[in-house]
């Protein structure tokens, strides 16, 4: 019976021993499942950074390229709306000039025919 016991406790021990071994294990590979998880997450948002400083500075490139096309255009319609200033300074000048060369045309007109 003593001996009947003590094997019994020796299995018991053994079968306790196996156990706790494969606790162990388990909670191991848990624990590495959990930091393989981790880490994808860590390295998915690093990279999802990357692609987004690239895309701001692709942004910001096209910007500046945008706020130098728009520049240009300012200049353009600058130089256009000057022109047409000039235009029509110019065509008022005419106006003026045409009504001066009249007013002498009748003026010398009425010297002549007196």
């Amino acid at each position: 019976m003593v001996h009947d016991h003590h094997h019994a406790s020796l299995r018991l021990r053994d079968l306790t021993e196996n156990a706790k071994k494969d606790a162990i294990r388990n909670a191991g590979r848990v624990s590495d499942l959990l930091v393989d998880v981790v880490n994808g997450g860590v390295q998915e948002a690093f990279i999802n950074e990357k692609r987004i400083e690239l895309e701001i500075r692709a942004l910001a490139a096209t910007i500046s390229r945008f706020m130098k096309q728009t520049d240009q255009w300012l200049t353009a319609t600058h130089a256009i709306n000057t022109a047409i200033k000039e235009i029509g300074d110019f065509e008022n000048w005419m106006k003026t000039m045409e009504f001066d060369c009249k007013s002498i045309n009748a003026a010398i007109h009425n010297i002549h025919q007196r």
